[in-house]
């Protein structure tokens, strides 16, 4: 089946700012941008249609696709050949077929509002929807079959993010100390992205430029008892700041737990 995947991309990334004037979803992570290793996740699993809503440094993400193949091949180059340049490329490509939409939606345009006006890129029942700057080992096959029994409108991945910094204490009024747990598990479930939503929540799109996915559109198939969460217990980071990058560049040179290509 051909599932098109929605990768947001359009944002202004500040906690990025510190550490680089690079859109952030292109910062490298082995060599190659953040982005590139979650568009080859979904493409392992044979989905290859990718629709990138732009904003927040759209000419960056443009110009990177539009060299893709010039910066990664071979090629021979004739300038001023019978009148106009030409490119040759040579040998296989070993790449899967992708098809990338990039769709301008507006700098400071809302989630939600930008996932409306790529619906038109958007034919098939369902699509998933993630993040340019998270990677995980979640089995995207699975999540679509858990999507499919279930029958509700939106599956959101879910992961445990990790222990609290800090030592907790349990005591009693008079200071009476019960429990010491030294980083302990924290108990809730955040939302890793790698969501799959059926076409028909485009309908709860408003029109405009300010209607939010995770406040907005999610909250209200809450409400309607649509939402289903898929508990992924493997390995999920994203890439908020430079630590973040440091640390999943480490995990690239050892084992990159994401990486099924």
């Amino acid at each position: 089946m051909s599932i098109p995947v929605v990768i947001y991309c359009g944002g202004r990334g500040t906690r990025m700012r510190g550490g680089t004037r690079t859109k952030k979803e292109l910062v490298e992570i082995g060599g190659r941008p953040i982005i590139w290793h979650v568009m080859k996740i979904f493409s392992s699993y044979g989905f290859n249609h990718f629709v990138l809503p732009l904003g927040y440094g759209a000419d960056q993400i443009k110009r990177y696709f539009l060299e893709y193949e010039a910066m990664t091949r071979d090629f021979s180059l004739h300038i001023a050949h019978e009148g106009k340049p030409s490119i040759r490329y040579h040998g296989g490509t070993g790449h899967a077929p992708w098809r990338i939409d990039m769709v301008d939606t507006g700098l400071d345009t809302d989630k939600a509002s930008r996932l409306r006006i790529v619906g038109r890129y958007l034919r098939e029942p369902r699509f998933f929807l993630t993040y340019g700057d998270g990677v995980s080992d979640v089995d995207l096959n699975a999540l679509l079959r858990f999507h499919e029994w279930h029958g509700k409108k939106a599956t959101i991945s879910g992961i445990q993010p990790g222990r609290y910094q800090y030592g907790t204490i349990e005591a009693d009024p008079t200071g009476a100390v019960s429990e010491y747990n030294q980083y302990p598990p924290l108990p809730y479930w955040i939302n890793a992205g790698f969501m799959l939503l059926d076409r028909s929540i485009l309908d709860m799109i408003a029109p405009g430029p300010n209607e939010a996915l995770e406040t907005g559109v999610l909250q209200k198939l809450v409400e309607q008892d649509d939402v289903m969460m898929y508990r992924h217990l493997g390995f999920w980071q994203s890439m908020d700041t430079y630590k973040d990058t440091m640390e999943l560049e480490e995990r690239w040179q050892t084992d990159a737990p994401w990486k099924r290509w």
